[in-house]
């Protein structure tokens, strides 16, 4: 895809599924998206924090690919961004075939490090009965594509805004495929 740019951006100061959209979000390096209730150095996703509260945060910042929804609208499905849950929405990016370690440079100088797949879950019906389903298919051999779009943390902080431009840097060496986290 070509001329990848940031569609929408959003958060949510509280635990709650769908994130409010925003003019700006703030990254801030560690930590994750400012004032966003998923921000900090160990894990804040509920179901994690209850596991192993000291686990590293390494979905600090979730963003999913705007033709996700438009694929969803053509199985009868309304969705926007936000909505999922997402702080950053893509257009023109496939997000799902990026690298582990791949760095997303957006805004006035923000750097993400791709960390792995959302893996989808039942809050998802909860939204719209049947969606959680919607973003799951099997490869042809077997395997399941989650398609939820993708976690990262924040090495380098800034503003990132609707219409800024999207730089991809792969790692050098092997490129490892993206493992839900």
């Amino acid at each position: 895809m070509s001329d990848p740019r940031v569609l929408s951006v959003s958060f949510a100061g509280a635990h709650r599924f769908s994130k409010a959209r925003a003019l700006q979000i703030r990254l801030i390096a560690g930590l994750g998206v400012e004032a966003d209730a998923h921000a900090g150095a160990t894990v804040k996703h509920r179901s994690r924090v209850e596991k192993d509260s000291t686990q590293p945060n390494l979905r600090q910042v979730h963003l999913m690919h705007a033709e996700l929804f438009e694929e969803l609208a053509r199985k009868g499905f309304t969705v926007g961004p936000g909505d999922l849950g997402e702080n950053i929405t893509t257009r023109g990016l496939d997000l799902l075939s990026l690298p582990r370690g791949a760095l997303l440079h957006m805004g006035d100088g923000a750097v993400i490090e791709i960390t792995g797949l959302r893996n989808p879950c039942s809050q998802l019906d909860g939204f719209q009965p049947g969606l959680m389903k919607a973003t799951l298919e099997r490869a042809p051999d077997g395997s399941l594509i989650r398609k939820a779009g993708v976690m990262g943390i924040v090495l380098a902080g800034g503003f990132v805004h609707p219409g800024d431009a999207i730089r991809v840097q792969t790692p050098r060496g092997p490129q490892e495929p993206l493992q839900p986290v």
